[in-house]
């Protein structure tokens, strides 16, 4: 196999290949050529693979595994390599932990100048390994996986370094796989080859005669070695086999000295020749204080202060301020994933992105714990409002801690915060004219003895005849309708038929506030980043005319309205719940006027399921707008289509679909869900949910590439960047 191989003095990446070509027969050397990679992004130290074909590949293991696999099918008989799936899973495995893990507990170590927690753990770990009876990592026998495992532990038994203490202490077994392998002759010829230093292989090998090692060598370690490296020229390791026939390393420089059978082991005085020597390339003093320089000015233009999580999250004047919330869902039942990327997730992934640049940034949601949907909801368990509320929102917070959603602040809405807040927007509304009364026709229960909110009714849709519709929306069609509209309506609680009985209500007189809704629209869906679909359905509402709402409702959960005359009835959830993002926030600090008072100084950012686009854009501004008491309105609003389940709708009231505790107990973990949801996220048009794809996605897009890119940058950069 053809290719370059770039590599630095001192490497222990190019030590893992010169064991391999002094090791297995038949190993496909490449030509090396020291220095660094002519390749913009590779820069700074470690080996680059740059094959025939112009691909260059920067994972020393994936590099050792091309080496192995030498130049035909069959592979070397050096090294365990290939067999069973099972066999080849446990080689892998030990690759992974090394070019993982290990490489970076070592460099740490190396860095800290003592052996750190990191390093100690992995120690622990393939103690725990070796007392199993294992000589080598694998039951088949010598693998790439001891190679590069062994490579990463040579730098730390150096004889001045402290570190190399801890093996021979604390974790014998270690030490004696070290010894052992240490003592074969494809690893001492490539640490002549490599490192050529006498004293340090002398000090390796003086710690077998305190341990018993798994393994011993056949052949002393030799004494010299020929030059392994030349500037762009080809070198052939010589394997073990050739050795014997050679009678050892030659002697002399370059590679036409006559060699000398070695039969002791090498005297201090016996030194390799000076230009086999690989010294340790060192990086001027100048330019480690330039890079600390650098690195620390880019700190403090990016990343922020840690902060004392016992003081409130507030805007800071000058800065960029992001206040993110995600629509508040329901609290009568477990959340689905429909509603875990509709909302949750999406805020979740831009408010990490927001931390990251650095932006100070406050993430705010909680259970929507007031209406229609609770009382139900408790007359179905059996239990009271209240406690159907404290029961699903401990289920709720559950299942977002599970999904990884870092809420700054998660809050519940039937708090005095939240009456409050209400009632205070609701007088000013009133003050200015924007509140207004009518007689509204409802269906009464007479079985029951009361006024059937939206919620308790259900019946035929009008429009395309579902049998199942609710008396606020129809879930086939989609489509919002009144109650006293349902064909055949019937009570959700006793099943009875109702009748039409007039009430009085209030109205949120929107008609009168839709000059001052539009011309704030078009100025802020200019200015901030809406959805598409969120600026056709606020388009399509402002561009008719607005009609009054209604905002009360004949129930006995809610926020009680205080107007007289109306105080038996509670505010309608669709215009108290989006005041519960204020009210949240008033619980989690004094201060929140700093947040929700602050236009000028603040971006708000919205994330929700696209049936909840109006009550966001129309309805909840036209209540803040009306109340002209300086509030912060949404300036960016993100909304996603709908996310189906297979193929159907997933749907909480009939059980439809993937919920948060199933997902949890399948054993798959969130970040699985995370990056399927993300992936398939309905942003322009719905979406599915399929089982089969996401398993597909993620054996193929996670894992093979995504996990991959990941792995090789991660490797990349240790290996670049290990100083």
């Amino acid at each position: 196999m053809a290719g370059k191989l770039y590599y630095s003095r001192g490497d222990p990446d190019l030590l893992a290949l010169l064991v391999i070509w002094e090791t297995e027969e038949s190993a496909a050397r490449f030509e090396l050529i020291e220095g660094r990679c002519p390749h913009p992004l590779k820069s700074g130290r470690g080996v680059v693979l740059e094959l025939a074909s112009g691909e260059r590949i920067f994972s020393v293991s994936e590099i050792c595994r091309l080496s192995c696999e030498g130049e035909g099918d069959e592979g070397g008989k050096g090294l365990t390599r290939k067999g069973s799936p099972e066999q080849q899973a446990r080689v892998d495995y030990w690759l992974d932990w090394g070019c993982g893990q290990l490489k970076s507990a070592v460099h740490s170590t190396v860095v800290a100048g003592e052996p750190t927690h990191d390093l100690l753990t992995c120690l622990g770990r393939l103690e725990s390994h070796l007392s199993l009876g294992h000589h080598y990592l694998v039951p088949e026998g010598l693998s790439l996986a001891d190679i590069l495992v062994w490579c990463r532990l040579y730098a730390l038994m150096s004889p001045d370094n402290p570190v190399s203490q801890v093996f021979h202490k604390d974790h014998l077994l270690v030490c004696q796989w070290f010894i052992s392998l240490a003592r074969l002759p494809g690893f001492s010829s490539a640490q002549w080859k490599d490192a050529g230093s006498a004293a340090h292989l002398k000090f390796i090998l003086a710690k077998s005669s305190s341990h018993t090692p798994t393994e011993k060598s056949t052949q002393q370690p030799c004494q010299t070695g020929s030059t392994p490296v030349q500037k762009a020229g080809v070198v052939k390791a010589e394997s073990k086999s050739s050795a014997h026939k050679r009678g050892g390393p030659q002697k002399g420089k370059g590679q036409g000295g006559k060699g000398q059978q070695n039969k002791a082991e090498p005297k201090q005085s016996q030194q390799p020749p000076a230009e086999v020597v690989m010294a340790q390339e060192k990086v001027p003093a100048e330019e480690l204080a330039e890079a600390r320089k650098m690195w620390a000015e880019h700190v403090r233009g990016v990343a922020r202060e840690p902060r004392d999580p016992l003081e409130p999250i507030l805007p800071v004047p000058g800065e960029k301020n992001i206040l993110i919330t995600s629509a508040l869902p329901y609290v009568n039942n477990v959340p689905h994933l429909g509603n875990i990327i509709g909302c949750v997730l999406s805020a979740d992934v831009f408010a990490r992105y927001c931390r990251l640049r650095g932006y100070n940034t406050l993430y705010i949601c909680g259970t929507d714990e007031y209406g229609t949907a609770t009382e139900t909801k408790a007359l179905e368990e059996g239990l009271t409002p209240q406690e159907i509320c404290s029961k699903y929102f401990a289920i709720h917070d559950e299942v977002y801690k599970w999904f990884n959603i870092e809420f700054d602040v998660f809050g519940r809405t039937s708090t005095p915060q939240q009456t409050e807040i209400t009632q205070e927007i609701f007088w000013q509304l009133h003050r200015k004219g924007f509140i207004s009364t009518e007689k509204v026709d409802q269906l009464l229960c007479q079985n029951c003895d009361r006024f059937l909110a939206d919620r308790f009714v259900e019946g035929t849709c009008p429009l395309c005849a579902y049998e199942d519709a609710r008396g606020d929306q129809c879930d086939k069609c989609g489509r919002l309708i009144n109650a006293t509209e349902l064909k055949s309506p019937r009570c959700k609680v006793c099943g009875s038929s109702p009748v039409i009985k007039t009430s009085d209500h209030i109205f949120l007189d929107l008609d009168k506030l839709q000059p001052t809704v539009v011309e704030w629209f078009k100025e802020a869906s200019k200015k901030g980043v809406w959805s598409q679909n969120a600026l056709n359905i606020t388009s399509a509402w402002v561009r008719d005319t607005l009609k009054p709402r209604c905002i009360s409702r004949d129930l006995r959960w809610g926020t009680p309205v205080p107007l007289e005359g109306f105080t038996e009835k509670v505010f309608y959830v669709w215009f108290d719940a989006t005041i519960g993002y204020i009210s949240i926030t008033a619980c989690y600090t004094p201060e929140w006027r700093q947040w929700w008072k602050n236009p000028d100084d603040v971006q708000l950012y919205q994330f929700m399921a696209k049936d909840n686009v109006p009550f966001h854009s129309v309805v909840f501004p036209c209540s803040l707008l009306g109340a002209n008491d300086g509030y912060t309105i949404v300036n960016h609003l993100s909304s996603t289509e709908y996310l189906k389940y297979e193929d159907g709708k997933f749907s909480k009231s009939r059980g439809v679909g993937v919920f948060g505790i199933d997902a949890k107990n399948t054993g798959i973990p969130s970040d699985v869900y995370r990056f399927y949801l993300l992936y398939v996220r309905p942003e322009t048009q719905d979406s599915t949910f399929n089982w089969s794809d996401f398993v597909a996605k993620n054996n193929s897009e996670l894992l093979n590439n995504l996990g991959n890119f990941i792995n090789r940058c991660l490797v990349f950069i240790r290996n670049s960047f290990d100083r």
